[in-house]
């Protein structure tokens, strides 16, 4: 699946994944492949991800990485997945 990270800055990533991890305002929720589609609010806290391929986009000094999944803080935005497009708009 395709994940695209925007901020009102830039485009910090878009490249295919496997999974993601989401700061919702219910707690913490996953994406995998071929999930239903969803729109919701994000809050603060980290956003995760592990890569499937190379991407095509990365703002490397924006992310942290450890052990094969890259991580984002955030403050808050709006997640849209839909036919395994993911994009996340945050703060």
């Amino acid at each position: 699946m395709v994940l695209e990270i925007v901020t009102p800055e830039a485009v910090l990533y878009k490249g295919k994944v496997s999974v993601v991890t989401l700061p919702g305002t219910k707690g913490s929720f996953q994406i995998l492949e071929n999930h239903a589609p969803i729109v919701s609010l994000l809050e603060k806290g980290t956003l995760s991800f592990r890569e499937s391929e190379a991407p095509t986009i990365c703002v490397q000094e924006r992310f942290a990485q450890e052990k094969g999944e890259y991580t984002l803080p955030i403050e808050e935005g709006v997640v849209e997945q839909q036919e395994n497009k993911i994009i996340v708009l945050a703060q």
